[in-house]
């Protein structure tokens, strides 16, 4: 899972993108509105956290101009404006969520994966797929009923053949999805990571669908 961090406090956005990250999230954090208004129309994201008192261009504005593009990505606003026309503010202009500051860490990942998992077309939050199942509250992957240890890039790759089990993803989509905005990608890294979680979980599951992607089936 991809997210879009835009906060301009210089020392709750890092904290923040260190929890995610630490819960196995991609995050691309963006302190400007001007920048995230761009990265949120043109790059793939799973969720944006966005909040509202930016410089450039406020989060108002960022999200009425995503939407206006026809990206639905789902968005959870993050502010201190707690008062009533703030949240119909931000309703109004297109948000799913809003959280008000000072806020507890898990709170927003449950909040996060939550948003992920309507988005895409899952009202359960446990997902099952032939031997094995995700609990999409805790991020939490189980095989045969036992844990499931992964490296965080294994768990972003698996995560999204989770939610879109039984149809192809795009190798870039993919990619996308695993990886950050500055991060160096090697070609073939990709490979590398399905092969692993083949050994993990069984060859069989996960299908090389040529000249496209990836497909996990359930069998």
């Amino acid at each position: 899972m991809r997210i879009l961090l835009v906060e301009d406090d210089n020392d709750l956005g890092p904290a923040i993108a260190r929890g995610l990250r630490a819960e196995h999230f991609a995050v691309d954090l963006i302190a400007d509105g001007i920048d995230a208004a761009h990265l949120g129309e043109t790059e793939a994201y799973d969720a944006a956290v966005l909040d509202l008192g930016l410089a450039g261009k406020d989060g108002i504005t960022v999200l009425k101009e995503w939407r206006a593009a026809g990206r639905t990505l789902p968005v959870l606003i993050l502010t201190a404006r707690d008062g009533w026309s703030d949240k119909v503010s931000g309703f109004k202009a297109g948000a799913d969520d809003y959280l008000v500051k000072p806020f507890r860490l898990e709170e927003l990942v449950m909040r996060l994966r939550a948003l992920v998992r309507r988005a895409a077309g899952h009202a359960q939050p446990v997902l099952a797929c032939g031997r094995l199942s995700f609990d999409t509250q805790i991020g939490h992957f189980e095989l045969d009923g036992l844990p499931l240890k992964l490296t965080a890039f294994e768990w972003r790759v698996l995560s999204a053949l989770m939610l879109r089990r039984e149809a192809v993803i795009e190798r870039l989509d993919l990619l996308e999805r695993v990886y950050e905005g500055d991060a160096d990608v090697d070609s073939n890294s990709l490979e590398v990571i399905v092969g692993r979680l083949r050994r993990k979980i069984g060859a069989e599951m996960i299908e090389t669908v040529r000249g496209r992607g990836y497909r996990l089936t359930c069998l």
